[in-house]
């Protein structure tokens, strides 16, 4: 029983984390989405995957996330009620990236066949 709250709490996390982010992190000339969050069993801590485009701003994202932990976990603490939150781990999620690079791929490879 106690498992099936996890998936929950990631959601919520994730969905108040978008919002909060979105208003409180952003960068001129940049997207930042938060792409997924991962608690662990016991609830301590939370990895909170993130992408940005541009992603070549990655690191300097992953910094002013780092930063903005404290305020972005007070804010998260008004916004939710649990009793408590977990310490959030910033990764970047270089998903988007990967995928830009096999699309890239692919399409040479259909223009070197009808060459």
């Amino acid at each position: 029983m106690y498992m099936s709250k996890i998936p929950r709490i990631n959601e919520l996390l994730l969905e108040e984390l978008a919002r909060i982010v979105n208003r409180e992190v952003a960068l001129p000339n940049t997207l930042i989405t938060i792409t997924y969050v991962e608690c662990s069993a016991d609830l301590k801590q939370a990895k909170v995957g993130f992408s940005v485009l541009p992603d070549k701003f990655a690191g300097t994202v992953l910094r002013k996330l780092t930063a903005s932990t404290g305020l972005l976990v007070s804010l998260l603490r008004s916004r939710i009620k649990l009793r408590k939150l977990p310490h959030l781990i910033w990764e970047f999620d270089a998903t988007e990236r990967e995928a830009d690079k096999i699309e890239k791929l692919i399409a040479g490879i259909g223009q070197t066949d009808s060459e």
